[in-house]
């Protein structure tokens, strides 16, 4: 799931054309420039009948888009929303679910990136 979600954003020109392949799972590379997108698996559930484990599954997956400006963080996280929520073609559906915007810590003011966080579900065929 992970890689194919990945996949849809590399592959949206509206995204790539802000973050070229800036696009990771985990954290984004220590002294890599901005703007970029960090992408994280909250949560995955799978259901169970009495038989066997259902064959679908539903994962919260948040994204972080990062920029050096707001203005830069909340285009790119406008970017994101339009490519991939009610997409169907790779997954069973992508559902945008919350949006929140923030700015990462730290002591010196120029070095905080901001930060808008967006919140998707995806129900995906567990293969």
């Amino acid at each position: 799931m992970e890689e194919t979600f990945r996949s849809l954003l590399l592959n949206s020109g509206p995204v790539s054309s802000v973050v070229g392949s800036r696009v990771n799972f985990g954290a984004h590379p220590q002294g890599a420039p901005l703007p970029a997108i960090v992408l994280n698996t909250v949560s995955d559930v799978n259901e169970h009948h009495l038989n066997a484990p259902e064959t679908l599954s539903q994962a919260r997956v948040q994204v972080d888009c990062y920029a050096d400006s707001y203005g830069g963080a909340k285009l790119l996280s406008r970017a994101v929303r339009s490519a991939l929520d009610g997409e169907k073609t790779a997954f069973q559906g992508v559902f945008f679910e919350n949006s929140r915007d923030g700015r990462e810590g730290g002591t010196n003011e120029a070095d905080r990136p901001f930060r808008v966080s967006v919140d998707f579900l995806v129900v995906y065929n567990i293969t």
